[in-house]
């Protein structure tokens, strides 16, 4: 497998063996299995779990996949929406820290944040308010055929 950048030929070609090395962000994987070599490339110091399908001991193997009990070894992604560090106690959503969403906005401005990228104006929570009631909106049908289903009342019929 030829995974040789243009960076790390013109670094080989310069005879800078160490800079070719260092440009390099992958890994490479040998099966014992099968003898195969595989490289797997690194992005924030972490490898995806689907680049391991690629390992095979034949056409009709699934491929090797990752077991992580408890995620005590899974890296967490970059995301455009949510932002956690654990370890900080620190929350975000679009940039907003959690403690501000919970105190300042409704459930409903929050849900637009996060599916629009930002919070909402008068007008567009005006908006999507009437949207949300109206798609959620129960008939009496629904209520009818779920009581059918039930001797106790259910409580929003």
């Amino acid at each position: 497998m030829d995974t040789v950048s243009s960076t790390q030929k013109t670094a080989i070609k310069a005879g800078n063996a160490e800079a070719a090395h260092m440009s390099r962000e992958t890994l490479t994987i040998t099966d014992n299995r099968t003898g195969k070599s595989y490289e797997v490339p690194i992005k924030n110091g972490a490898i995806k779990a689907m680049d391991l399908r690629q390992i095979k001991t034949d056409a009709h193997d699934f491929g090797m996949m990752s077991y992580d009990p408890a995620f005590n070894n899974t890296a967490s992604c970059v995301s455009r929406i949510t932002y956690i560090d654990g370890d900080d106690g620190i929350l975000r959503y679009r940039g907003y820290p959690i403690e501000e969403l919970a105190e300042k906005s409704s459930y409903l401005e929050t849900a637009y944040l996060l599916l629009h990228g930002e919070l909402p104006t008068e007008k567009q929570l005006k908006d999507w308010s009437w949207h949300i009631s109206h798609h959620t909106f129960i008939t009496k049908v629904s209520k009818n055929f779920s009581m059918a289903f039930t001797t106790t009342p259910i409580p929003w019929a």
